[in-house]
């Protein structure tokens, strides 16, 4: 993603903090939902598995694929847990992007490495390799998925548990993924489906933008559905996947509701407000001039467009009226000044997050002299692709530019969502 850096001053004045402030409680609409407070707690897939007994990995070689928002219901961590179990032999660690410590840079390779603390060794999943090579898996009997997802295509957790899993029917080891909540809950579906031509590790699952499934439904329509993972039938039908669903949450829940810690799954996701910002912004921001605050405290979340005045952007946004979103422009008093036009979702009943990155696109045509899309080289078209996934958006994009008919897309990724969902009937674990 497209990355905007802000430096700010080392002594924030009285009116900065205030206004600081005034956003923290605009973003309490995303933290709390429609305005109530928490109302549930919930058990994790790994405070489940441990209630059981740790059940199906006892007496077993166990390699776990985490990260640091790998925790109980009680912040400890995954690692720990399995560590201390008796009878559960933790032999290895994997990691994802980020790595097991959630301090490697997007797009940056890791390396294998022994972890100084439990001196297990930790097999990059986004280095050399992203699939585990069947010497990683020779000590293993069974490998335990526990990764915190955002619920939007483009995060790559999911792609790094489809080819774990592959590599696993593959080699004779079996699987358990251990569930968690889709922070965005479990009936926000929206965007356009992937094609087939711009599947990649940005797009693992032929899915809308935002899938509004846990991880672990993922995984139970991985294993069922022919084609869904890149290996053979053989090896898909007979690959062993368990899933350790939570307890107490349904797909009304928004995080806050959990009572559950947020913990960053990324950099660029610190907070609630940058997972919720993350589908409304990111793919907004690809190509063109837009950015979208990172490198400032609210990432996917402030908007900028080069030469336009925050005033300005504000006006252009609000007429849109798009639904369940207001703008408000967004001013720093300090000398090095950060300002723009923060996003506010003010009715989640009617959000639809990836809405507000096609009106981006289209407000790029309009604004920019010449089409922004028509001019990018081959390599940053193929990204950008990979990421939206849709092959007639991005004819659109290139032939009518300004003139393009964004509603009729709208339109028909809203039914296609309503289709998804009910495809999926049969593969969700809660109501």
């Amino acid at each position: 993603m497209k990355k905007h850096k802000i430096q700010f001053p080392s002594i924030l004045p009285t009116k900065f903090i205030s206004i600081v402030l005034k956003v923290i409680l605009l973003t309490s609409i995303l933290n709390y939902g429609h305005g109530k407070s928490p109302t549930a707690s919930i058990e994790l897939g790994i405070d489940r598995i441990q209630a059981m007994g740790f059940r199906g990995l006892l007496q077993k070689r166990v390699g776990l694929l985490t990260h640091p928002a790998g925790v109980n219901k009680n912040g400890i961590s995954s690692i720990d847990i399995l560590r201390n179990a008796r009878n559960v032999d933790l032999v290895a660690l994997f990691g994802p992007e980020h790595g097991i410590y959630g301090n490697e840079k997007a797009n940056i390779p890791v390396d294998n490495k022994i972890d100084p603390k439990t001196r297990l060794p930790v097999y990059s999943l986004y280095g050399k390799y992203r699939k585990p090579t069947p010497k990683m898996l020779s000590g293993i009997d069974v490998l335990v998925i526990d990764l915190q997802d955002i619920g939007v295509r483009s995060y790559t957790y999911v792609s790094c548990m489809r080819y774990a899993i592959e590599a696993c029917f593959e080699n004779n080891v079996e699987v358990m993924v251990l569930d968690r909540p889709n922070p965005l809950g479990g009936n926000i579906v929206d965007g356009p489906i992937i094609d087939k031509k711009w599947m990649s590790y940005v797009g693992a699952f032929q899915v809308p933008y935002v899938h509004g499934l846990t991880i672990a439904e993922l995984a139970r329509m991985a294993k069922s559905k022919p084609g869904w993972l890149n290996t053979s039938e053989k090896h898909r039908k007979a690959g062993k996947l368990t899933v350790v669903p939570m307890k107490g949450w349904n797909r009304n829940m928004l995080w806050s509701q959990t009572k559950l810690k947020w913990i960053p799954t990324s950099p660029y996701i610190p907070s609630l407000s940058a997972v919720a910002g993350y589908p409304m912004t990111g793919l907004g921001a690809q190509v063109g001039d837009f950015s979208h605050g990172i490198g400032s405290p609210f990432p996917f979340r402030l908007l900028n467009y080069k030469g336009k005045k925050p005033k300005e952007l504000s006006y252009a946004l609000k007429n849109l009226k798009i639904p369940g979103l207001s703008f408000a422009v967004y001013q720093s008093p300090s000398k090095k000044s950060v300002s723009g036009v923060y996003i506010i979702v003010k009715d989640w009943s009617k959000f639809r997050p990836t809405e507000l990155s096609f009106h981006m696109m289209k407000l790029c045509c309009e604004w920019e002299s010449t089409n922004p899309f028509s001019k990018i080289k081959k390599h940053e078209a193929n990204l950008f692709n990979k990421h939206v996934g849709s092959t007639a958006w991005w004819n659109e994009l290139l032939t009518k530019g300004k003139n393009l008919r964004l509603e009729a897309f709208l339109q028909k990724w809203r039914q296609d969502a309503l289709q998804f969902k009910s495809s999926c009937q049969n593969y969700l674990l809660y109501n």
